[in-house]
């Protein structure tokens, strides 16, 4: 009976682990009751420069152009997101974006605490207009608010990267969702300016 009981436990032992970790697809999985994304993958370098064009005009309803469909796969986000192959879906708009111009960039400073998957960070308080972490205080692209509902203000882990299109502007990625947003660093007292 002691083999079979050491045999079952190491059994176990090897197998949970591999189990474990082999269940994140990539995709959405339900928690709690609703979809939230499990995502464990950190991108290994931020988006590759947009062509640098000028933003095309088009015909659509000026609604349906503000709220694209980031969804581009089922179970994915209807968000910016992360693919495994580290491609970054939404990050496509260029230099040329109105939104994300800025008059004087890093006017509040440049962030040098580290950037990619080598440096993790843990909000640890504040909200979309004002947010930090290790002293270090951002907010969030006012117009992207509606990719940050799911966000957990005072724990998700965040990685930043530097935003090659847009000069003063850096991209806070969720860990936890795999979803990206612009974000504005501040070094003054922490309040969001612009």
């Amino acid at each position: 009976m002691t083999k079979v009981t050491t045999l079952l436990a190491v059994s176990i032992m090897m197998t949970a682990p591999a189990f474990a970790f082999g269940q994140d697809d990539g995709r959405a999985q339900p928690r709690g009751g609703r979809r939230a994304a499990v995502r464990t993958h950190i991108p290994a370098h931020g988006p590759v420069p947009a062509p640098d064009r000028p933003l095309a005009t088009t015909h659509e309803p000026r609604a349906a152009a503000e709220h694209p469909n980031y969804s581009d796969e089922r179970g994915h986000p209807n968000a910016p997101h992360v693919h495994a192959d580290d491609r970054w879906v939404g990050h496509d708009s260029g230099p040329a974006d109105p939104r994300l111009h800025l008059d004087i960039p890093w006017e509040h400073g440049h962030f040098t605490a580290g950037f990619g998957r080598g440096h993790v960070f843990r909000l640890q308080g504040g909200g979309p207009e004002r947010f930090w972490f290790n002293g270090n205080y951002f907010s969030v692209a006012p117009f992207e608010y509606q990719f940050i509902a799911d966000w957990r203000w005072n724990g998700d882990s965040i990685v930043i990267y530097e935003d090659p299109d847009h000069p003063g502007w850096y991209l806070a990625y969720n860990v936890r969702l795999g979803t990206y947003v612009h974000v504005m660093y501040h070094n003054d007292d922490g309040r969001a300016g612009g």
